[in-house]
């Protein structure tokens, strides 16, 4: 019996083909068992009729997105004059404690969670580039998450660890994914006592955003093997794709991770049990 659980999340379900494929593959060829779709993807129709049928017990998590693409609800403040969503991460920290933008985002994240409703019921919430994560947004998606009956959202504490590879520590990416360590274990701070008597549950550590973008089999190994504590839910974030041609980029790598099964046997034998969260109760 396994007290510590392993979530491996493909973020961005809904987005592209692509991003289809590789959750299609990555659950019957491999080990993925838990993904968050984008109501606003462009592929959204394509994921819910052809994809989902296909994964019976696959878990499914709400993507919320103010970031990327059009908006279903074309509210000023979060929107270009085409409808098209143009803030930055900064941006929506900076508009966080305003009353109308936070109204704007409730309707939103409300309207993106209701089309999702419509073909599936899902198990939990997280959102793109972990918008979710600025405090009074999360309070926003907590409240919602009560409302529709959502059992877990995505809390972003990472610890800090690292792995033997030189190349990806110099890394451009890299010094930018330390700092965003720190700025979003300190959100999770303020948001977990948010989430008190709520009812909503959620993970203990997330795997993802020291190595993002640099996501593959070692990040995952190594994090894990950096959690010191027994019954917990751990959950690691990768955003991968399958083409149809000989494309390889770290979409790819990281929909390889999903194939990897000396990857999965070293996981089980770090004591995890890999599931989703519509299995945990």
């Amino acid at each position: 019996m396994f007290d510590k659980k392993f979530i491996l999340n493909a973020d961005d379900f809904g987005m592209s083909k692509d991003f289809n494929r590789a959750v299609l593959y990555g659950y019957n060829n491999g080990f993925l068992k838990s993904t968050s779709i984008c109501a606003n993807g462009e592929a959204f129709e394509n994921a819910i009729n052809e994809v989902l049928p296909e994964c019976p017990d696959l878990g499914l998590g709400v993507h919320l997105n103010i970031i990327e693409g059009k908006s279903l609800t074309n509210c000023d403040m979060l929107t270009d004059r085409n409808g098209q969503f143009n803030n930055g991460y900064i941006s929506l920290i900076l508009k966080s404690n305003n009353k109308e933008f936070l109204k704007q985002t409730e309707k939103e994240f409300r309207a993106q969670i209701e089309k999702v409703l419509k073909f599936a019921k899902p198990d939990h919430i997280d959102s793109h580039v972990h918008t979710h994560a600025i405090p009074n947004l999360f309070k926003i998606a907590v409240r919602l998450a009560k409302e529709y009956e959502i059992p877990f959202i995505r809390t972003q504490h990472e610890e800090m660890y690292f792995i033997p590879d030189v190349l990806k520590h110099l890394n451009i990416k890299y010094p930018p994914n330390i700092l965003k360590i720190f700025l979003l274990n300190y959100f999770t701070k303020l948001n977990l006592k948010t989430l008190e008597n709520t009812g909503i549950k959620t993970n203990k550590y997330l795997l993802g955003v020291g190595y993002t973008g640099l996501m593959d089999d070692m990040t995952i190994e190594y994090g894990l093997s950096a959690l010191p504590e027994e019954n917990l839910i751990s959950e690691a974030l990768i955003h991968p794709c399958k083409y149809n041609n000989n494309r390889k980029n770290q979409h790819l790598t990281e929909f390889l991770i999903t194939q990897n099964k000396t990857l999965e046997d070293k996981i089980h034998r770090l004591g995890f049990e890999i599931t989703n969260y519509k299995n945990i109760k």
